[in-house]
């Protein structure tokens, strides 16, 4: 562990700055052999149990869905990361991500559990007291009991704190009476458990509970009638003179929204994580499609345009798996770190998601975004047949629609994900003030002709790397002057530096994985991943760009505006860029192996 814990040496949104190496970064080609059976035995759970039962669940046929959390609960999966003293498995952060994004290709199945083992397990796990989690953990960690997290109003959802539900403390101060009403409530159905939150009397600030089912004052609306995800339980909840014992207030007084947002970024950096065992299983279920379906006496999968489309998705899904993993591994060490520097280990939890909370963020967003993009290309492969019901695309692509919703939605992400940079840069814990006025130098001072050593592979792709992220400083730091602390609600220019830093880190780290991969296969070896790194690269280039060009623009003019344009356009500079043989050369992988183009756990 103590090797692990070395390599972690950058903190959260320090990759802006700083020069990450190849070494210090993990890829999941580096899972372990019990890591790598924890996703097979998920996958064979998902092949046996949810495949087969696809138009029950999504029936909802009474009891089937809590049937399946039973189920799920007997392999170990609702308690992977909860600690063994507390009947789970204590496994790592990187392998809980591991079993999300086995739990991808699960449908509705897998916003059921990530909803329990998520938002419904972890505020008592971080938060709660020795004698709530010796209660409430094993029962959620078996799956005898199944949670759900009430934090949603009717006119309270991004803005969480504006809830009105209200709770008020009895005369005897042994118990809370809580009155109000929650909406888009995963699990509401099933659960056994329920996460509250709710404003004590006038406090400002939300403060959370643990109640019961079987108490009296919760009721509920019907299931709601969703666009996908149809088989997840979903509804209004109403609490009416709920009591609850005062010793079942989770953390302290007014702290519920600090545990709202800390559970939030783990939630984020899984959603994202679980997006990607989904974009491979549309891209496989694509490639057998078009192989399958002929056209003109041929396979569809021998015309370009449909290569293109299985290229790009096994690409893009390469890229949001470099990233996922390598900051679920720096969270992990860092917890691993502040465990052995004596922190208290729920409290290690908290800060090491808080600490990269940025890239959780990043994850969300691009994962979910990545998925929608794989389904939707799926849909057009499958051409007719996408559209129909009797065909998987259907169902994928309404599912994958609220992925980019939940978890706080990703306009929200991209302008909270640049504010925290910002704020981190102000505390102290960062320097970008530094860095982007170097850039600032460089862009009007003489150009350097020294030329650096690009004879090693991916050398010209990491010089681009560091070019992207003078590009993202320039633009991040001279927004920053114009507005200082008005950029808050300059949303437009925040989604387009987001979208800047977003590509940086993913572009980086499919790079840095690939790097990795060359050394572990060779050149040849790992041409594959050449090629995906590649194109992601080729990509990244054109969104910065264009993103760049687009915030400049909202704040400067005249020479200023034309300077900095000259800048964007030198700090995108790349070579061109054969994109439709690297394509063709992903896509002829795809088609030979008829899948999904690598396979790491099965």
């Amino acid at each position: 562990m103590e090797a692990a814990v070395e390599k972690s040496a950058l903190k959260g949104g320090e990759f802006l700055i700083k020069e990450t190496q190849a070494n210090n970064i993990f890829i999941p080609e580096e899972f372990s052999e019990e890591q790598k059976m924890m996703a097979a035995a998920t996958l064979d759970f998902i092949h046996m149990e949810i495949d087969p039962n696809t138009e029950r669940i999504e029936n909802m046929e009474e009891g089937m869905m809590s049937g399946l959390m039973d189920k799920a609960g007997e392999l170990g999966l609702l308690g992977v990361n909860v600690p063994e003293e507390y009947g789970g498995l204590g496994m790592s952060f990187n392998t809980g991500m591991l079993i999300a994004d086995m739990m991808a290709s699960a449908g509705s199945f897998s916003t059921a559990y990530g909803a329990h083992t998520g938002i419904g397990t972890l505020p008592i796990l971080y938060y709660g007291t020795e004698e709530q989690k010796k209660k409430y953990l094993p029962k959620l960690a078996s799956g005898e009991w199944k949670a759900c997290y009430c934090l949603t109003e009717p006119d309270a959802g991004s803005d969480a704190n504006s809830g009105k539900t209200k709770a008020k403390l009895t005369d005897d101060g042994k118990h809370y009476i809580i009155n109000g009403q929650k909406m888009w409530i995963s699990n509401a159905g099933f659960a056994d458990l329920f996460i509250i939150f709710a404003k004590i009397d006038d406090d400002k600030k939300l403060s959370a509970f643990i109640a019961e089912r079987t108490w009296d004052g919760i009721t509920m609306n019907d299931e709601e009638k969703k666009l996908g995800i149809k088989g997840s339980s979903t509804r209004q909840v109403f609490f009416n003179d709920l009591k609850v014992p005062a010793e079942n207030l989770l953390s302290e007084r007014e702290n519920g929204f600090k545990i709202a947002v800390n559970v939030l970024n783990v939630g984020r950096i899984k959603l994202g994580a679980g997006c990607i065992n989904g974009c491979k299983d549309v891209a496989s279920k694509s490639t057998q499609y078009a192989n399958e379906r002929k056209q003109f006496g041929v396979s569809i999968s021998s015309f370009g345009a449909i290569k293109q489309k299985l290229a790009k998705m096994a690409t893009k899904t390469f890229a949001t798996e470099s990233a996922s993993y390598r900051a679920g591994q720096d969270i992990e060490d860092l917890i691993s770190k502040l465990q052995s520097d004596g922190l208290e280990a729920s409290e290690a939890k908290l800060k090491g998601v808080e600490q990269y909370a940025i890239e959780c963020a990043m994850i969300k967003i691009h994962g979910s975004e990545v998925l929608d993009f794989c389904v939707d290309e799926g849909v057009q492969v499958y051409g007719g047949m996408g559209f129909s019901e009797e065909a998987p695309m259907a169902r994928a692509y309404r599912d994958a629609r609220i992925t980019r919703i939940y978890e706080g939605t990703n306009e929200i992400n991209r302008m909270l994900l640049v504010g925290m940079m910002f704020k981190k840069a102000m505390k102290g814990e960062i320097d970008l003030l530094g860095p982007a006025m170097a850039v600032g130098k460089e862009l009007t001072g003489v150009p350097s002709f020294d030329t650096p050593d690009l004879s090693a592979p991916l050398a010209k792709e990491k010089e681009v790397i560091k070019n992207l992220k003078k590009a993202v400083l320039m633009a991040a730091g001279k927004a920053a002057e114009k507005f200082g602390p008005k950029l808050d609600h300059e949303q437009e220019v925040l989604m387009s530096l987001a979208d800047m830093l977003i590509e940086v880190y993913v572009a980086e780290s499919t790079i840095l994985r690939t790097e990795k991969l060359i050394s572990k296969y060779g050149e040849e070896g790992s041409k594959l991943y050449q090629n995906m790194a590649k194109l992601y690269l080729y990509e990244a280039v054109t969104k910065i760009k264009n993103a760049g060009d687009e915030a400049v623009a909202c704040f400067a003019e005249g020479d200023e505006l034309r300077v900095m344009l000259m800048g964007l356009k030198r700090f995108t500079k790349m070579d061109p860029v054969n994109t439709k043989e690297l394509r063709q050369a992903v896509a002829d992988v795809m088609i030979k192996e008829n899948k999904f183009p690598y396979s790491l756990y099965n």
